[in-house]
């Protein structure tokens, strides 16, 4: 590819995946609300806020895709998810229409379906189950993708992102665990794969004790089975989002 631009460069997800993205995009270009630093001569640092479809579409011409990061990274209230994911995603898609760019990655979540039995093994194509407020902004993230998809033709894929840490950190991360090699090897694939219209597909490491099904493309390299003895004496979780599915991690939002 000629140019990717990658919105919420600063963050855990873009910081796992830039040097990956820098192999296969002859232009970087890292946007973020927070100043960044170049690190190589293919790379471009745009400090901004994408809060209108023309500041966007500014940051996006000539781009051959987008990787979309921003937005508010976990439980919120419900105004400043719709704002922060579900408008910023609106504006990302909308100005990839406008500037003809055909390819978008959009950062979706595990906790979409966080309300599933960790004994049920899940497919991107079951029924949502958010685990709280941020899962619904996220089911409200890939149906924009969709709609774009389907009405404007427009490439998205949806990638629902597991729990990146260098390592496992607790019982239920055996089982969501993705490690940042891996992380970076999903959205390259993302990238590159060939025949998008619209696709979602779990981001997570190849874990033995994983909840959900790996699709077509990448294949994880890592295993969170390795740290297993680490984590023997824990419990997992009954739901898969685990604490996340809890009523007091949202109760707290709805004051």
């Amino acid at each position: 590819m000629d140019t990717v631009v990658m919105t919420g460069a600063a963050g855990l997800v873009g910081t796992a995946v830039r040097e990956g993205l820098r192999e296969v995009a002859a232009r970087l270009v890292l946007v973020d609300r927070r100043p960044l630093t170049q690190e190589t001569p293919g790379e471009e640092v745009r400090q901004a806020v994408l809060d209108s479809v023309e500041t966007v579409t500014g940051l996006v011409e000539g781009a051959d895709a987008i990787v979309h990061l921003a937005g508010v990274p976990d439980e919120a209230p419900l105004p400043d998810l719709l704002e922060g994911n579900v408008l910023g995603t609106h504006h990302v898609l909308e100005a990839a229409r406008r500037a003809g760019v055909p390819r978008v990655v959009l950062a979706s979540s595990n906790r979409l379906t966080g309300c599933y039995p960790s004994s049920v093994t899940v497919s991107p194509e079951m029924p949502p189950r958010p685990d709280g407020l941020y899962g619904v902004s996220k089911v409200a993230v890939e149906a924009l993708g969709r709609l774009y998809a389907d009405k404007f033709g427009l490439e998205v894929v949806c990638l629902r992102i597991g729990s990146l840490e260098p390592e496992p950190a607790d019982a239920r991360q055996l089982s969501t665990w993705l490690s940042p090699r891996d992380c970076a090897g999903f959205f390259v694939d993302a990238l590159t794969r060939k025949d998008v219209g619209f696709l979602t597909l779990y981001a997570v490491s190849a874990n033995t004790r994983r909840f959900w099904e790996l699709s077509d493309g990448y294949r994880p390299q890592d295993d969170a089975e390795a740290h297993a003895d680490r984590l023997a004496h824990e419990r997992g979780p009954d739901l898969q989002g685990g604490a996340y599915a809890g009523p007091a991690y949202t109760l707290r939002h709805l004051a």
